[in-house]
């Protein structure tokens, strides 16, 4: 059953369930504890009441809100769940959110890496409120067919999704492997038609390898998301490379939406020695700050693959190594998510995800909504990302942002290697 955790990811739908920069906590198994529908929507008012970062409430009068929906009367869950929905939404915050109890077993699902669906993370625009790719998930049927970050979803089989919530867009897009929906989706001025075949969709695996180089051989790692298996498969990649006695890394965080803050910390330590790696500010603004545990794997030298799909939790990692001075970051802007959410189990299986706090990169950086910027800009074109996802060239020297990591880790590497023998001849 899913514990209270902290969330560090995009509105992310993965097709089975929805994940953006957040923070995520871990409470207690709440059983099957038979609550009325009025303490639910209570419940929830309270939580919100509690814990939401905006103590205005958007501006709300937040008791009177409560009077509105808690003297209903309710004759199933089902309307209560809808009075919640319809409360949560006078938040106007897209990552707080209500589940009933199968979203929240998927949610649940998706935090260990298991899913099912066409394997998109997907946001609404704060603008124009369109349901938008925030990436696809490499390897996955949506990544394959060449759906790219920013495409718009305007129809889902034959509903346009106009003024349509994510989670009712996640339920007609997610279904079981081997079935088919069809994504009509906007590209700039152009409409294109998708149709997918559902998969099983395993996002957990780091993966990695070394490949040679004029200066040595280098670690290639891929991170595709932040989930609780995250910092073991992190770890065990680190220390192979290390036995293969790697000279350099280049840590590929493209298109990684972000998902439990735990894990961004304990991947975090893995690169850096000591300092700040995150600061989190309450609504009252009481500052949390989260440290590197003194026990790094590696010190040697770190390039960091970044684009507009890394969100949340990868934004902490990069943001915290960057500010460190201990990786250098290729590729393109990031995201921009720099809130944090605790997800709750409510007391009859379903549950809420509310932000909590705003985070902050260690020399105070706010990135919500800005991002953070490379230090060496490298753009793909629309061909080249299409391209790439056929002949799966990501992480090759086929791939401009990969190769240009690596010419950078070259320079870090040589860098590193003549400072080590000037310090020998003193």
């Amino acid at each position: 059953m899913l514990k209270q955790k902290l969330l560090t990811t995009i509105e992310l739908v993965i097709t089975a369930a929805i994940l953006t920069g957040t923070s995520f906590y871990a409470a207690k198994s709440l059983g099957e504890s038979q609550a009325s529908p009025q303490k639910l929507v209570d419940q929830v008012w309270q939580i919100l009441d509690r814990n939401y970062v905006d103590s205005s409430f958007n501006n709300q009068d937040w008791k009177a809100v409560r009077q509105q929906y808690v003297n209903r009367t309710y004759s199933s869950k089902e309307q209560a769940y809808a009075a919640i929905q319809e409360m949560v939404g006078k938040l106007g915050d897209r990552y707080t959110e209500f589940y009933d109890p199968q979203e929240f077993e998927d949610l649940d699902n998706e935090l260990a890496g298991n899913l099912n669906g066409v394997g998109l993370e997907l946001a609404e625009n704060e603008k124009t409120k369109a349901l938008t790719v925030v990436a696809p998930i490499e390897g996955t049927p949506a990544f394959k067919a060449g759906i790219l970050p920013e495409d718009v979803i305007v129809k889902i089989d034959d509903q346009p999704t106009q003024g349509m919530k994510i989670n009712d867009a996640v339920k007609r897009i997610q279904g079981a492997a081997g079935t088919k929906v069809t994504l009509t989706i906007q590209r700039r001025s152009q409409l294109q038609t998708f149709p997918l075949t559902r998969a099983k969709i395993d996002v957990s695996p780091v993966t990695y390898r070394t490949q040679t180089t004029a200066t040595g051989k280098i670690g290639y790692i891929r991170l595709p998301q932040f989930t609780d298996t995250a910092p073991a498969q992190m770890r065990r990649a680190i220390q192979a490379l290390e036995k293969q006695q790697v000279q350099g890394y280049v840590l590929d965080l493209r298109n990684d939406p972000g998902g439990l803050l735990d894990a961004s910390l304990k991947i975090a330590s893995m690169w850096l020695k000591q300092g700040t790696i995150v600061s989190l500010v309450n609504r009252n603004q009481v500052k949390e700050q989260y440290e590197a545990n003194g026990h790094p794997l590696t010190n040697k030298p770190l390039v960091i693959l970044v684009d507009q799909g890394s969100a949340s939790a990868s934004e902490i990692l990069a943001g915290a190594l960057q500010d460190d001075n201990r990786a250098q970051l290729v590729g393109t802007r990031t995201f921009g998510k720099g809130l944090v959410q605790s997800v709750e189990p409510l007391e009859d299986g379903s549950g809420l995800k509310l932000t909590i706090a705003k985070y902050y990169t260690p020399k105070g950086r706010d990135i919500n909504h800005v991002g953070i910027s490379p230090d060496i800009t490298v753009a793909l074109t629309e061909a080249q990302q299409k391209q790439m996802a056929q002949n799966h060239a990501l992480g090759t020297l086929a791939d401009p942002q990969y190769a240009s990591a690596v010419a950078d880790l070259s320079k870090l590497i040589q860098a590193e290697a003549n400072h080590v023998s000037l310090q020998s001849k003193k």
